[in-house]
């Protein structure tokens, strides 16, 4: 079980300042712990102590930021049933997943081990005319300078190791705002985190509100604001950032195509198709939302994936065999009813689930969607998916681009033709052939375009974001 409450971390120290911060156990809907929360003055506070440790960060050799990271590695496996434990409770992500984004936590902390102690810069050839005979160039790679992370409630392990761990092996100080409904896994890496010898300042996790926590965006101390969430918060949050860089992480309607030569392997498509969709009660920004299925194969897909979405277990998410937990409140799954309502209005067909209950969102499939709709042109993120029939490969491609959004794609196909063409036409950024979109290895470029945000996550990726080059010119002779 989790602990009674959780201190915040301030300049490396737990601070017990208050219990403000109730979270809730996502299914029972009670209170299953409680968390400091951090005011304006504690954020700033923690913004200068992590300027100040920006020398002692620069100093802090490759060699100890991968001790740090192997510590931390260490201990998430000594700690891994409370972490998905923690997590099945503050998330309602089932069992299974918890643990399965504990293991998640603990590659991209190795990654970044790996990543650490090659940092590398490159010598450049200066000779390229006669007036630079005698010269050479050296680039090396150097901290950025204090950071600000804000994570968002869907992957609060994972998606905050993602910003935590490549800002340890590259240097940077970081003060870190996890989401408010999941805060505790991110306390406990900062409890981890506590027990190493990095410098003072090195790290702050400070629970705030959202209304409150505006020096996470606007103070110009920060070099670098990386945001996971919302595109209607992140873009809003890039408007507010001043001169800093911005990544951002965003949302999707991600789809993927089934190409005619699939028929013999429609169990396989399915399963992917299934769990791409409706794992984490799709709440995944890169969750199977829109499935375009060839006419030659459409009939048999819908009538196995129909089957395949009736039989899956919801419930508690501690019970072992449940697929389908609660989404993250009563208000998301209200939200994406409304919008399932508004297509079935629009002449939608419900064909597998579309019950609601609370925070209980049945795993739901649709067809006949029209694609004006709030549930076809918006991120659902929740356990719905739609079927659509194509007849033509480069009508679909335009179908798929046809999106406010553009993270990853998926296509599933037997031709070395048509995956590389999807690769070039699709307007995203990543497409994944024979599987679903809502596939990631943690150290690839993640990341996407249009509405779906700016620059990649993957660790050596996140690296370079979160370090400048710095250019050394020497003239031989004088």
């Amino acid at each position: 079980m989790l602990q009674k409450t959780y201190p915040y971390y301030l300049a490396n120290e737990p601070v017990a300042a208050n219990t403000d911060l109730e979270v809730t156990d996502k299914f029972s809907g009670e209170v299953a712990t409680r968390v400091a929360m951090a005011d304006a003055a504690a954020i700033d506070k923690a913004i200068g102590l992590a300027v100040d440790a920006m020398p002692a960060m620069r100093a802090y050799p490759p060699f100890k930021r991968q001790a740090v990271l192997e510590h931390c590695v260490k201990r998430f496996r000594e700690r891994y049933d409370e972490l998905a434990l923690a997590l099945c409770i503050e998330a309602g992500k089932p069992i299974n997943d918890s643990k399965g984004e504990v293991t998640r936590l603990i590659d991209t902390f190795k990654v970044a081990a790996e990543e650490s102690v090659r940092i590398d810069g490159e010598i450049i050839n200066l000779q390229i005319s006669p007036r630079a005979n005698g010269y050479h160039a050296y680039v090396k790679r150097v901290p950025i300078g204090p950071c600000s992370f804000i994570s968002p409630f869907n992957f609060p392990l994972n998606l905050t190791a993602h910003k935590v761990a490549p800002a340890i092996a590259a240097g940077v100080p970081f003060v870190l705002k996890p989401a408010s409904r999941t805060p505790v896994g991110a306390l406990i890496m900062g409890e981890i985190l506590a027990e190493t010898d990095l410098p003072k300042g090195a790290f702050s996790i400070l629970p705030a509100h959202r209304d409150g926590a505006d020096l996470f965006t606007t103070d110009e101390r920060f070099k670098l604001l990386s945001f996971t969430g919302s595109p209607a918060v992140g873009w809003e949050l890039k408007r507010k950032a001043g001169k800093k860089k911005v990544i951002l992480e965003l949302g999707g309607n991600a789809a993927a195509i089934v190409d005619g030569d699939q028929g013999g392997k429609l169990d396989y498509v399915v399963e992917r198709l299934a769990f791409g969709a409706f794992y984490q009660s799709g709440q995944s920004c890169i969750g199977v939302q829109r499935i375009l299925a060839h006419a030659s194969v459409y009939d048999a897909l819908r009538e196995k994936l129909i089957a395949k979405t009736k039989s899956l277990v919801m419930g508690d998410p501690k019970h072992e065999k449940t697929f389908v937990g609660p989404m993250i409140s009563e208000s998301e799954a209200k939200r994406l009813a409304g919008w399932m309502e508004g297509a079935v209005q629009a002449g939608a067909q419900i064909v597998a689930g579309g019950k609601v209950d609370g925070a209980m969102f049945e795993a739901t499939l649709l067809e006949g969607v029209k694609r004006d709709t709030d549930l076809y042109r918006k991120e659902a993120f929740g356990p719905v998916a739609i079927l659509e029939r194509f007849n033509d490969f480069e009508a679909a491609l335009a179908q798929v681009n046809d999106s406010d959004f553009g993270l990853q794609a998926g296509v599933f196909t037997d031709s070395l033709a048509h995956a590389h063409r999807a690769w070039d036409a699709l307007e995203v950024g990543g497409v994944v052939i024979n599987d679903v979109p809502s596939f990631r290895v943690d150290n690839m470029p993640y990341g996407g375009v249009k509405d779906s945000g700016l620059g990649r996550e993957g660790v050596r990726y996140a690296i370079e974001d979160m370090t400048e080059l710095r250019l050394m010119v020497m003239r031989e002779t004088w």
